[in-house]
């Protein structure tokens, strides 16, 4: 799977501790059958992802680099040096697509700067499946990341977003940390306009999925709770 220059591809993982290829399509375990350079997030559980997609390959045949927080921008580039000699290299999120809501995005731009063909790989994005089944405006939406943490900031922020979702017909996707995610709801009940549409979309593609939209004068009555259930927040006032 290589040419010339060796091509980087961006795969995908699952959302949870599910079968990989009751999500990913076969191309994904074809390309890590045949790459044994990586970049992750996190070398442990990026290995154990690579085991349960292909669990003949030996472990020790794989080159990896780290990219967290603790990783120098000026060793970005070194990263994609195996593919300057021809070699492909695999982009693993530790959850979802690379890129998106990831650090990975850094590494891409460096490849279009050295001419690297980049290789987006199908699988599943909690962002995009959360707006698919939210009901809401697919054509106009932004996500917005972590709103702030301090409770007077996140409030201005929550009406801003409302003003802007109310203003440009735009849909306003967020995430919280997982243990916080009830505060969440809870705030966004009661800051939003009671006519405000607001959608919960948690443990995409697992068992346990929930998706849900409906004003938040409907949220007071019916809650749920999403104590450590990775969640996308949406809402939209019409």
């Amino acid at each position: 799977m290589t040419n010339r220059i060796g091509q980087l591809y961006l795969i995908p993982t699952t959302l949870g501790d599910n079968d990989p290829l009751e999500v990913l399509p076969a191309l994904v375990k074809q390309v890590i059958e045949n790459t044994n350079t990586f970049i992750v997030e996190n070398e442990k559980t990026a290995r154990r992802f690579i085991k349960r997609i292909c669990p003949e390959k030996p472990q020790p045949s794989l080159n990896i680099f780290l990219l967290n927080k603790f990783t120098e921008a000026t060793d970005l580039p070194t990263f994609l040096e195996p593919c300057l000699k021809g070699i492909g290299v695999g982009l693993l999120s530790e959850a979802g697509c690379p890129g998106v809501a990831d650090p990975g995005a850094d590494v891409v731009k460096i490849a279009h700067e050295k001419n690297i063909k980049v290789v987006p790989l199908v699988g599943p994005s909690s962002i995009l499946m959360a707006m698919m089944g939210s009901g809401m405006n697919g054509q106009s939406f932004a996500f917005n990341g972590y709103l702030p943490i301090d409770k007077a900031e996140r409030k201005k922020e929550i009406k801003r977003l409302e003003r802007l979702s109310f203003e440009h017909n735009q849909s306003q996707l967020f995430i919280e940390t997982p243990y916080r995610n009830n505060k969440m709801l809870e705030g966004l009940i009661g800051v939003l306009d009671q006519n405000t549409n607001v959608c919960v979309a948690c443990d995409i593609t697992l068992p346990t999925e929930f998706i849900k939209t409906q004003t938040v004068n409907q949220w007071k009555k019916n809650m749920v709770d999403l104590h450590k259930r990775p969640t996308i927040f949406i809402i939209h006032k019409l």
